[in-house]
């Protein structure tokens, strides 16, 4: 039968009594007890099987000297695993397993850590169960989750620990976050070298436990740091690009949540939302009817207090993954992380109408290595729009994201600007024999796939006509694409376009005497045809912009030294008899110092958080009230939203008439997209 240890006999050895004995002879003693205690209980005795458990269970927390025996206990039981059987032992792994190292001191994670290692070295069926153990530690169990809630915490709940007592214990445990996860991780990587097929396991773990969208932007963040931390180890060879394209998915869903499109910064800790409160509401089919804007009420602070949590959580998500992406270029990575990127970015985010953010991790990617991804990310943009095999929205989405991107990344060069320009016009060129024979009016819901690629081509030419022009060998180039031809078409793309664009590229191109304009009739003597109403709104031709200005405070910094904003662009002089129609805005000075005092500064947003005062956040000497000016100068220039458009909004886009009398001018004239919520007390 063997030696028989009595449990007394452990406890005085492993710290309970005054013994002597060296560690090498208690460790010898303990794992003797254990082994019988675990044979016992095939034996129909489970007498010391259920004293180890309650040893175990009755662990106090902090005690030095209990947590010195039990990792001693731990280092017995993980040179005993052979002994341990699911069906006899199921009490005792589900103890182990449902254990939180966050709760422990690092010793005793070290040894939970060696019986997890031994346990799936020597049962093949725990390995899943290990890595769930594992993936649950990825966040402390003060973040309240019942997913990543350990036997030890759900025992003191049971006994009356609170909520408020429960997150008290959140900065104690963060404290330890390094540690902790260098000890979880290091275990994956073990597991990982030791079962071959242990990484195509721990993908679904991962992707299972994540925690919800709603669920506070702290255990988010702290979940995506994680994935993002296999993503880059030996791991990530295997699932990284999943987890990824799990990340990215991730921020979609936070980011079609916002419904606003403005956000002002007071200092580094608030974010200011104004709500879109026309936006687009699939359960109130009210909004649609004339006059039903007066009908909608503002919503309420709990409620803007909820869309400010979900643009901090969007923004400190953002700004933790766009630094995962430029680890990943300084690694040499950049090609693969690239290639999972442009996935993502064709399953996910190019036909999610509502993203305002999440694309601009491709925008930030490709200005890493814009001779490369820059291209490519352009050149594929090109293929879809001309793929007839695409859906029609795709392809008109592509021309949007096509336009975007080469006006306003900053980084790439005017070759990939002039070949894409060159593609949209042959396709445009391509396009027109087929409908010259037309003889009923123009429907613009068929030729939507056309006008966008007109539009595409006016807005890249608003942003880039003057490089282009300077250039020799780009103006030759420029020269030579009939753009006359296409746009006297009797399709006539300047009815239906977007009426800023086609103002601000009839100027420059007057400006520069590319062809003859004054032939053409101005565009806003013709846009309120019904075709042209029906077509904008409902077409999305006139409201997405996917690179317009980014509105994040935090992440910015990656984005902004790379973004070329309106205000930044240098547009060719034009004729003194030509009308700046769009420049100036109604009501405004439009003296040259009074644009330079509108410049969105590329220091606007500064990341650090230790400056202090009223105006922390803004540049020296710049108040929050010039702040908006500057922001509402960027936005209206060549945006998404731009003046003087309320007219041929939808009913539900339209200014709304609950706004108050004492609410400053430049507010209750924005458009409704960008109309503020008046609760002064959020």
């Amino acid at each position: 039968m063997g030696m028989q240890v009595e449990a007394p006999e452990v406890n005085r050895l492993t710290g309970m009594g005054t013994s002597t004995a060296t560690d090498k002879e208690v460790l010898s003693v303990a794992r003797l007890w254990i082994r019988q205690a675990l044979a016992s209980v095939s034996q129909g005795d489970a007498t010391c099987y259920n004293q180890l458990l309650q040893d175990l269970n009755n662990i106090e927390v902090g005690d030095p000297s209990q947590e010195a025996a039990f990792v001693m206990t731990l280092k017995a039981l993980s040179q005993s695993v052979s002994s341990i059987n699911e069906h006899h032992h199921g009490s005792l792994l589900s103890f182990v397993l449902g254990m939180s190292f966050w709760n422990f001191s690092l010793d005793v994670a070290d040894g939970l850590v060696e019986v997890i290692i031994n346990l799936v070295t020597s049962n093949g069926g725990l390995v899943d169960r290990c890595l769930d153990m594992l993936v649950k530690n990825f966040l402390p169990p003060s973040c309240g989750l019942p997913l990543f809630m350990d036997s030890l915490t759900r025992r003191l709940i049971l006994g009356g620990l609170t909520a408020d007592q429960l997150l008290q214990k959140k900065t104690e445990q963060l404290a330890r976050k390094s540690e902790i996860l260098d000890c979880v991780h290091l275990a994956i990587q073990q597991i990982a070298e030791l079962v071959p097929t242990a990484s195509l396991r721990l993908q679904p773990i991962i992707i299972r436990r994540m925690p919800h969208r709603v669920i506070h932007k702290d255990w988010n963040a702290l979940y995506v740091e994680n994935m993002l931390r296999v993503e880059s180890s030996a791991v990530g060879e295997i699932i990284g690009s999943t987890l990824l394209m799990a990340v990215v998915d991730r921020l979609i869903e936070i980011d079609v949540e916002i419904k606003w499109e403005h956000i002002l910064h007071e200092d580094s800790s608030k974010v200011y939302i104004f709500d879109m409160e026309m936006e687009d509401d699939e359960e109130n089919e009210e909004l649609g009817k004339p006059g039903s804007e007066a009908n909608v009420e503002l919503p309420k602070p709990s409620s803007m207090q909820s869309l400010g949590g979900v643009a901090d959580k969007m923004d400190v998500l953002m700004e933790m993954t766009l630094e995962h992406l430029k680890i990943c270029a300084d690694e040499g990575r950049l090609p693969q992380v690239y290639d999972t990127l442009m996935h993502s970015f064709q399953s996910t985010i190019l036909n999610t109408h509502k993203s305002k953010f999440t694309q601009f991790l491709v925008f930030y990617l490709c200005s890493l290595a814009p001779k490369t991804c820059g291209a490519n990310f352009a050149s594929m943009l090109c293929d879809i729009f001309v793929n007839k095999s695409r859906p029609r929205n795709t392809r008109m989405t592509a021309a949007a994201y096509l336009s975007s991107y080469l006006s306003r990344a900053k980084y790439l060069p005017l070759s990939v600007v002039s070949a894409s320009l060159r593609r949209l016009v042959d396709w445009c060129l391509q396009y027109l024999p087929n409908h010259n024979e037309e003889r009923k009016p123009v429907n613009p819901g068929v030729h939507g796939v056309f006008y966008s690629a007109c539009q595409a081509v006016m807005y890249i030419l608003c942003f880039r006509m003057k490089l282009l022009i300077d250039d020799p060998e780009q103006r030759l180039l420029l020269e030579k694409l009939p753009l006359k031809k296409i746009i006297e078409h009797k399709l006539n793309p300047l009815k239906i376009c977007l009426p800023s664009v086609v103002e601000e590229f009839l100027r420059q191109v007057n400006a520069v005497h590319l062809f003859d304009v004054l032939g053409f009739t101005s565009s806003k003597s013709i846009i309120e045809t019904e075709e042209s109403k029906a077509f904008g709104g409902v077409e999305r031709l006139d409201m997405f912009f996917p690179f317009d200005p980014y509105l994040l405070k935090r992440s910015d910094r990656f984005i902004r030294p790379n973004f070329t904003f309106w205000s930044m662009v240098q547009t060719p002089v034009e004729d003194d008899d030509f009308e700046d129609t769009m420049i100036v805005e109604e009501g405004a000075e439009s003296s040259d110092d009074e644009l330079e005092r509108h410049t969105y500064s590329e220091d606007f947003t500064s990341d650090d958080e230790g400056n202090s005062g009223s105006n922390k956040g803004f540049p020296e000497g710049q108040s929050e009230d010039e702040d908006f000016d500057s922001f509402e100068f960027s936005m209206n220039k060549m945006s998404i939203t731009p003046k003087h458009t309320e007219s041929r909004m939808p009913s539900k886009l339209q200014v709304s008439s609950v706004l108050t009398s004492d609410m400053p001018a430049r507010v209750k004239n924005m458009p409704a997209r960008l109309l503020p919520n008046i609760n002064d007390d959020l």
